[in-house]
């Protein structure tokens, strides 16, 4: 039975998931909303001639244990059989500093080891083409074979057999093989090396970014494996931050709550940019900052949607693929999302302090100016227009829109940051507008989305439900932490 018990691995290019038997069971190229190539999260293998998946089969296998790499998402999957012969087969995505920049390819490497006895393996390479709709075509060359797919060409370089490969021979391992699955380029170097040149190199890099976190002493292993994984979502060529590698996982069984979450949520990407801020990783707040720069630019009058495209393009159109039953067959399957075309006001206050950070955060290359900030207050006259206007909210319900006090006050804090940035620039003028709009959204909020019955803040205005997202009035600076109101509000 397929499982959500799964290894990630990436390199800000593409990123896959590896079962607990090392089974990579999705993922999409060229990129993360492209086409998975390896889609058996989706569809359980259940006969012999399904496809969509890579595998290293151990024959006679008795034992199964994963673990990464410290300080990095190399994950390592060892396998025992019965007679005392073991394998290791080592995953990752080639991550590192090459010629002045950063060098992250569309390609996954997986060497496999012999660390014990004398394993058999067996090594099945079956990528899909059209969300598994049929199986990629293959031909063959000297040392490697070319899957075929309607849009994409990938090229599985390798030092093992190719006969034992396409034909799936099973076959004694010696000593190591190394696959590089990637474009359809030729491979500069002997196999083995290219492999064990992106190993270190990869590793290298991985470490040294941790080692430049600033961590507390606690719960450094959970800090540090979360901050690995967020930093694994985002799309390196434009700065965007998806929301997931997957598409479909199902919110819970029959719920039919199942949402493609390759793109770039506003609101979820400033949660992350703050995260990885506080652990002092600002490149990432940069280059998010580009990407959202860029799509304001290219927008109307300050416009801004709840998701983009990784590109910052609107997102595909949301349809649904039967060639796919889903996750454990719980479907529908879905690309695209139509979330983009959804109402959600709180973009523009999650949009404005993803980029406060660089007014005032002196570690970062780009600092902010006055040509920022004016580009910035188009989001602030939004915020300030469509506060008190109803939207579909943080949690996306498909529906009748409300007014929800998160969003409100996500736009408050839009407008609240401007009035700091202002100050911050010597422009009194701007600091005095922002601080009354901000003052004024406050008095509106205060008044409609208090309940004095309940005696909290509650989900919508004039409403009688509570709300999760509340829980961040003080953190947003909306409530003092001592403030009687939020102390309810928590309660």
């Amino acid at each position: 039975m397929t499982t959500l018990d799964l290894g990630l691995i990436g390199n800000g290019t593409i990123g896959a998931l590896v079962n607990p038997s090392g089974e990579i069971v999705w993922a999409c190229f060229p990129r993360f909303d492209g086409d998975p190539a390896f889609c058996t999260l989706l569809r359980e293998r259940t006969r012999e001639g399904d496809f969509g998946f890579l595998v290293v089969e151990l024959s006679d296998v008795a034992k199964e244990e994963q673990e990464y790499l410290a300080n990095t998402p190399i994950l390592v999957t060892r396998l025992h059989d019965r007679h005392g012969g073991a394998v290791e087969i080592t995953d990752f995505a080639p991550r590192f500093r090459q010629y002045g920049r950063l060098f992250c390819p569309m390609m996954l490497v997986r060497r496999i080891k012999r660390i014990a006895g004398n394993p058999r393996v067996c090594v099945r390479a079956r990528p899909a083409n059209q969300y598994g709709r049929s199986r990629a075509d293959v031909t063959c060359g000297s040392n490697h074979i070319r899957y075929v797919g309607t849009d994409l060409v990938l090229r599985l370089t390798t030092d093992a057999s190719i006969t034992a490969i396409v034909e799936e021979n099973a076959f004694f391992l010696e000593d190591t093989v190394t696959l590089l699955l990637g474009p359809d380029e030729t491979v500069q170097g002997a196999v083995a090396d290219v492999g064990g040149h992106f190993l270190d190199e990869t590793a290298a890099y991985w470490r040294e970014w941790v080692r430049a976190l600033a961590i507390p002493f606690e719960w450094q292993d959970a800090v540090i494996r979360a901050a690995i994984t967020l930093k694994l979502n985002v799309f390196e060529d434009t700065g965007a931050i998806i929301a997931a590698v997957t598409t479909s996982i199902p919110e819970a069984a029959g719920s039919g709550r199942n949402w493609d979450y390759r793109y770039c949520w506003l609101r979820d990407a400033y949660f992350v940019i703050n995260a990885l801020n506080r652990l002092s990783d600002t490149h990432t707040m940069e280059r998010y900052l580009s990407y959202i720069l860029n799509i304001v630019a290219d927008g109307d009058a300050g416009h801004l949607q709840p998701a983009y495209g990784i590109t910052g393009h609107s997102v595909a159109d949301e349809r649904e693929v039967d060639s796919l039953p889903g996750y454990r067959g719980l479907g529908p399957v879905r690309i695209g999302n139509q979330a983009y075309r959804q109402v959600q006001h709180d973009v523009y206050g999650s949009a404005i302090l993803a980029a406060t950070h660089v007014f005032f955060d002196h570690r970062v290359m780009r600092r902010g100016d006055d040509v920022l900030f004016h580009r910035l207050e188009a989001l602030g006259e939004r915020a300030a227009k469509l506060f008190d206007q109803p939207d579909a909210g943080i949690w996306e319900l498909r529906g009748a829109a409300r007014v929800h006090t998160s969003s409100s006050v996500m736009c408050w804090a839009g407008c609240d940051r401007l009035a700091r940035i202002a100050a911050h620039l010597a422009l009194p003028d701007r600091a005095a507008y922002w601080h009354s709009q901000a003052a004024r959204m406050h008095q509106v909020i205060c008044e409609r989305s208090w309940n004095p019955e309940m005696g909290s803040f509650v989900a919508t205005m004039e409403g009688k439900t509570l709300d999760a997202s509340l829980l961040r009035l003080s953190e947003l600076g909306f409530l003092a932490e001592d403030d009687p109101r939020f102390a309810g509000t928590v309660r």
